[in-house]
Order: structure tokens, then C-alpha cells, then sequence
């Protein structure tokens, strides 16, 4: 990890130690992906088999779970293994259920009523990677609030493994929040199909789900094409920001950093602290954790881009936290929730040292699915409003008409929108009314 004083640093300086990992998009991963997708939509089902069985060395008969499959992997799971995954979607549907965005009603003049109402996504995309490790914790992080939005028809793609069976969790995680069709289907051409259709997948309205730079780059070609589908957000390697004083316990800072350096050798982990020896105690720290674990190589690529930020106070962390606006934010100070009102950019936060970010990674309720790579300066996780659409409602009588037409027919008259003004004014004239 590399060390940094941040106020040795000018602006230059500071933009250069914040910034992440580049990201591939390189022209031949574009045209790659494009050639995928197009593929895909000009031969549906049969392009999904070959490229399957090229890039996953299986060969698919059909190309949906079956209730057989479903059974099978959920006859191999532990009891303790299926009773988590149940007690963690519960807590994630009753945070979710509570934060859900309601309708609204009300008057804003006599005789003038506006309102909102939700509506669900008809059929959303939902994308389950299983490449570096399964991740049955995002089937149950999308398929929960998708659920409770009420989306009339939710589907899952997540990829073989080297057993040519899809991870069974994941399966049983679908399954469990109410995913109603699972493809056996993985990368680019998962995201081809999903957003556009074909003989057997169902096309999305909306896409869901993190992935590689495969369909990282295929979920930003379909959501620009205007035949293609919307997608939750822009994606990018995981990352995580630690702001920690003096007194903060340097075991629980190194095992915290390493939980997302294992993700993969693009992640990125900070820590910004004033405590010298507290950087000194966590690198260390990291060193010896790192040693221990079955991922240590990946770690050690992600630690690479990492870095060890000295700064003046807490303060002063807190700008160098929104400047970078981290997916995962965790403070680990004597009063953390003190400098929660000066977090103005972050995915999910983690206050105080019994709060690792695994939790919000699996069970504490929250959403997993975070904006990274910035994004989060103008995104949010995802959360039952992604699954929704907010439609407005207005209704006015002739007296609302009469209270506020006048208003209308001014500002449309100042936008020089003649036909606008009309609209209103023909209608008091109706009722003898002048604008």
C-alpha cells in the first residue's frame, strides 16, 4: 500500500492518489462485446448455446433452470446454509419494505389536485456473477426488493461453473425471493439476451447486477442503444474508505481493508487517518492478515492501487472521503456518528468498530448493489424504487382551472409557446373567465 501525507500534496497531486484503477474499455473489448451482442440478437438461442460452450465449455440443452435443478441444488445445500440465506433476506425485505418510496396526494390550490403513484418494472434483468466466487448474496439483494416492488415477472442469469451446474446457493437464493425464471447463461451474451430476447429469455425492461468488464461493458452498450434496456448503474471494481483515529483498532482496520482487496486485483482500499502509528500498525497488519488467506494473491494485486492517506483530523478525512466518494464508507472513531452529517458522498456507511462492511455486504438489511468508482457523488444503491416507476397524477376542477390558468398562460406566454397558453385560456374563456 502506498503511503501518502496529504498535506505535502497540491490539487494535482491529491486527483493523481485518489483516482482509481483505470477501467478497460479498450477498442477490443468494445467490438468484442459488440459482436456478442449482435450475435445474440440475430440468432437468439442458438448464438447463447455456442458462445456458452466456448466460453464456459458446456453444452446446454435448455437454457432454463429446471424445478429438477432447483430441488437437486437445494437437496446439496446445508441446513445452516439455507436457514442464512432466509434470515438475511428477512432482514433485508423488512429494511426495504421501510424505506420503500409511498404515494402521494394533495391539493396545491383549491380544486387542484397532484399526485404519485408507483408503479413496478413489468420484467426486470437480474445478473448473478460466479466467476472469481459465487455470489448467492446478490440474488438475494435484487431479487428482495424487486419482490417487493410487485415486477410481474423477474428473471435471473448467473453462469456455469467448472461443474457445468450453476452455483447452487444462488439458486436456492433465487428461488427463495421469488425469482420466477433462472438461464443458465454468463457474460455479455447474459446481458444481450436479457435486454433484447430471444426464442427462450424473456426481454428486460431493466438490468441488475455487478460483473466483469464483459458485462460491465454490455450492460452500458444495451442501456445506450434505444432498443435495448435501462440498467441500475454505471459499475466498477469494488472499493472501500476506512476513516479511523488514534484509538482505533488496527486488526479490525487490516481485516476490513482485506475484505474487499479480496474481490479482485482491480479493488481499491483507503485508509485515512492523522495517526502515524496507526498507519504503521494497520500496514503491518495487513501484511500478516494477507498471509493467511486463500486469496492472498488477489489481495496483494488490489493492495498494489492501494493506499495509506496521513491528514491533519477527522476533519480533514472527511474531505479527502467525499472527494473520492467511496462504494463502502467505514468510521472507525471514538464518536462516529458525529461525522456522519459531513458524509456527503458515499454508497452505504459503517459507523464504529463492531460494524465490519461484511454485514451490510450480507445480512444487516441494507443493499449490497452500491455505486462505484465515484459514481457515488450522483447515485445511490439500489433499493425498491430502482424496481419502480414514479408517475405523476394531476386533476383539476373549473375552479382549479380558474386559480391557477392565469399562472399557466403567463410563463407560457413568456416562453413564446402560443399553443400552450391557448390550452388554458379557451378554457376560461369556456367559463367566461379572462386570463
Amino acid at each position: 500500500m502506498k503511503r501518502i501525507d496529504w498535506n505535502r500534496l497540491d490539487d494535482a497531486a491529491r486527483r493523481a492518489a485518489l483516482a482509481r484503477p483505470a477501467q478497460s474499455r479498450s477498442p477490443a473489448l468494445r467490438e468484442g462485446v459488440e459482436t456478442i451482442i449482435a450475435d445474440v440478437r440475430a440468432r437468439g438461442d442458438e448464438a447463447l448455446r455456442e458462445l456458452t460452450a466456448r466460453y464456459d465449455h458446456a453444452t446446454l440443452d435448455a437454457l432454463a433452470v429446471t424445478d429438477e435443478e432447483f430441488a437437486e441444488a437445494e437437496a446439496r445445500l446445508s441446513p445452516e446454509l439455507k436457514a442464512a440465506v432466509r434470515e438475511a433476506a428477512g432482514r433485508i425485505d423488512r429494511f426495504h419494505r421501510a424505506a420503500a418510496p409511498t404515494a402521494v396526494s394533495i391539493e396545491t390550490a383549491p380544486g387542484v389536485r397532484v399526485e404519485r403513484v408507483l408503479r413496478p418494472i413489468r420484467r426486470v434483468g437480474l445478473y448473478v456473477p460466479a466467476g472469481g466466487a459465487p455470489l448467492p448474496s446478490t440474488a438475494i439483494m435484487l431479487g428482495v426488493p424487486a419482490a417487493i416492488a410487485g415486477c410481474r415477472e423477474v428473471v435471473l442469469c448467473t453462469p456455469l461453473q467448472a461443474n457445468g451446474r450453476c452455483d447452487d446457493a444462488v439458486l436456492f437464493a433465487a428461488r427463495a425471493t421469488g425469482v420466477h425464471k433462472v438461464f443458465k447463461l454468463g457474460g455479455a451474451q447474459a446481458i444481450a439476451a436479457m435486454a433484447y430476447g430471444t426464442e427462450s429469455v424473456p426481454r428486460c425492461d431493466k438490468l441488475f447486477g455487478p460483473g466483469n468488464s464483459w458485462v460491465t461493458e454490455a450492460k452500458l452498450q444495451v442501456s445506450g442503444d434505444p432498443e435495448g434496456a435501462a440498467i441500475d448503474m454505471p459499475a466498477g471494481p469494488s472499493e472501500v474508505l476506512v476513516i479511523a483515529d488514534a484509538n482505533a483498532n488496527p486488526r479490525f482496520i487490516a481485516a476490513d481493508l482485506l475484505s474487499q482487496a479480496e474481490h479482485g486485483p482491480d479493488s481499491q482500499v483507503l485508509l485515512v487517518t492523522p495517526s502515524d502509528a496507526l498507519l504503521d500498525e494497520v500496514e503491518a497488519e495487513v501484511e500478516r492478515q494477507r498471509r493467511e488467506l486463500p486469496r492472498a494473491d488477489v489481495a496483494a494485486a488490489a493492495l498494489g492501487e492501494s493506499r495509506l492517506v496521513r491528514v491533519s483530523d477527522l476533519e480533514q478525512a472527511l474531505d479527502v472521503s467525499n472527494r473520492y466518494a467511496p462504494e463502502h464508507l467505514i468510521i472507525q472513531t471514538a464518536d462516529p456518528r458525529a461525522l456522519l452529517d459531513g458524509v456527503a458522498a458515499a454508497g452505504s456507511v459503517f459507523l464504529g468498530e463492531w460494524t465490519p462492511e461484511s454485514l451490510g455486504d450480507y445480512c444487516s438489511g441494507s443493499n449490497h448493489v452500491l455505486p462505484t468508482y465515484g459514481y457515488a457523488r450522483s447515485y445511490s444503491g439500489v433499493s425498491v424504487a430502482s424496481f419502480q416507476t414514479q408517475v405523476t397524477v394531476q386533476e383539476a376542477t373549473a375552479e382549479g382551472l380558474r386559480t391557477i390558468g392565469p399562472c399557466a398562460a403567463t410563463l407560457a406566454a413568456a416562453e413564446q409557446l402560443d399553443a400552450h397558453r391557448r390550452a388554458v385560456t379557451l378554457r376560461l374563456d369556456a367559463m367566461g373567465v379572462s386570463a
